[in-house]
């Protein structure tokens, strides 16, 4: 059985061009959304009490005029 392909030089740096873009897309939308994907992948996360002998930061209190 014979198979006739070529793979010009044009193809190798269109399939890298592909890669690249494609990984700066990601970065791109990872930088734009990344507190919406860590917070939803962080789910298992719970608030947890303070360690003992911390005390939650004083609220402060606005003078009436």
């Amino acid at each position: 059985m014979k198979v006739f392909a070529y793979l010009d030089p044009g193809s190798g740096s269109m399939l890298l061009q592909m890669l690249l873009g494609g990984l700066a897309g990601v970065v791109v939308a990872i930088k734009m959304f990344g507190k919406r994907i860590w917070g939803a992948l962080a789910f298992w996360k719970r608030d947890e009490p303070p360690a003992p002998g911390h005390s939650p930061p004083p609220e402060s209190k606005k003078e009436a005029a």
